[in-house]
């Protein structure tokens, strides 16, 4: 808001002046300052014009009077001329010098007037001068308040903006949170629902495909793995058990091979299958892993078709060594069998990993005392030092400064 306000000479009141009125102000002032200057002019032409006429009829007035001395003196001359002349000549000599005189002094007051009509004139214009830069000033004055006034207001509604666009900011950024969340648990609930229909596809393949072979579902929470199938022969007699394990996920776990190999030895099945949307990255196509088979969905009827031949096939070939009562062909068929196999897998993979674990703590052990033999063997060195300069001081027998008697150095060593 502005400081400047004006008075109102009449009531005296203070308002502040606005647009408009700044305008009507400045125009009322400049016809105020034209007509004082009109009028000044019309003032000087009218005093010269009337000392012109002064200058003149002073003239008029010496000029007359000359010639009525003049005719004055003709007519005394006329008169007496010869004895006046002299006297006569004298005088009109003196009159002609005072008119001189007159003359002068008419002049010379004529230029102090000029002078000082020039000295007035002069100072009006300074006047006009300092009126128009007191005018010049406070309208800068004016126009830098209301630049600072505009400033204020422009910077106020730039941070009114910059908040606001805060505040937007602040709004997009909770609602990609928010969205991502939806996405995230959209997709979670997406692939745990693609899962499941992949399992009830795998059941209904191999039901299809073996229809005399009993294939069970393993329900959601219970350990285990996704399907079971128990084979049977034409007998409808129970060969064995193939397990599998249903993931559609981007990436492959190795853990799923040993997670399904411990349900394999829990169930008792025959061979384990691990039917994924994405291989090992060391396989390309179905195969065998660490003892568990791994395929696609496109290749699980072929593979099922093939381990299913092959365990009827160990089945048959036990069945054929049956009911000889031999108890070195049952303790052979003990010893070849799946059950021992697996089992002595489990042990052998227990084995291999409690001797990493001992040779782990061993390398470890191993190190830290080297790093303790390091550091007291620098012990060793320094107390070796110390002796040696104080001995070289104070004498060998001064001082007992070993660290260690004979048969512990002869223990360490």
């Amino acid at each position: 808001m502005s400081n400047f306000n004006i008075t109102c000479p009449n009531c005296g009141n203070h308002f502040e002046p606005t647009d408009a009125l700044r305008d009507e102000i400045q125009k009322e002032l400049n016809n105020k300052a034209k007509e004082w200057q009109d009028r000044k002019e019309k003032e000087y032409r009218d005093k010269e014009s009337s000392f012109q006429q002064q200058l003149l009829a002073k003239d008029a007035e010496i000029n007359k009077k000359l010639n009525e001395e003049k005719q004055k003196i003709e007519e005394t001359l006329r008169k007496n001329i010869g004895n006046d002349f002299e006297n006569k000549m004298k005088l009109l000599q003196q009159s002609a010098a005072d008119s001189e005189e007159k003359l002068k002094e008419a002049r010379k007051k004529e230029l102090e007037y000029l002078q000082k009509e020039q000295l007035l004139k002069t100072k009006e214009e300074e006047l006009d001068i300092t009126v128009q830069k007191k005018l010049l000033t406070e309208r800068e004055k004016i126009k830098e308040q209301l630049q600072k006034e505009e400033t204020e207001k422009l910077n106020l509604k730039e941070q009114e903006f910059n908040l606001h666009i805060k505040e937007l900011q602040k709004q997009l950024d909770d609602q990609k949170k928010l969205t991502e969340e939806m996405k995230r648990k959209q997709e979670q609930g997406s692939m745990q629902l693609q899962g499941e229909v992949q399992e009830l596809m795998l059941e209904e393949i191999l039901r299809n495909t073996f229809p005399f072979d009993k294939v069970e579902e393993v329900g959601k929470g219970v350990r285990g793995a996704d399907c079971i199938q128990t084979i049977r022969n034409q007998f409808g007699v129970e060969a064995g058990k193939i397990i599998y394990e249903s993931k559609r996920t981007k990436d492959f776990a190795n853990d799923w091979i040993e997670k399904l190999k411990t349900d394999m030895r829990t169930l008792g099945a025959d061979v384990a299958v691990i039917v994924t949307q994405t291989l090992p990255k060391d396989m390309e196509r179905f195969g065998e892993k660490e003892g568990v088979y791994i395929c696609t969905f496109n290749e699980v009827r072929s593979v099922s078709l093939l381990l299913r031949n092959a365990v009827l096939k160990i089945f048959e070939a036990k069945k054929s060594q049956e009911n000889k009562g031999d108890k070195m062909t049952m303790l052979y068929d003990y010893l070849i069998g799946n059950e021992f196999n697996e089992q002595w897998k489990a042990i052998r993979e227990g084995f291999m990993s409690m001797k990493l674990s001992i040779q782990k703590e061993r390398d470890a052990m191993e190190k830290l005392w080297k790093a303790r033999e390091k550091q007291l063997e620098k012990v060793l060195l320094n107390a070796a030092h110390i002796k040696g300069s104080v001995e070289g001081i104070a004498g060998a027998d001064a001082v007992n400064l070993n660290l260690l008697e004979n048969d512990d150095i002869t223990l360490i060593d």
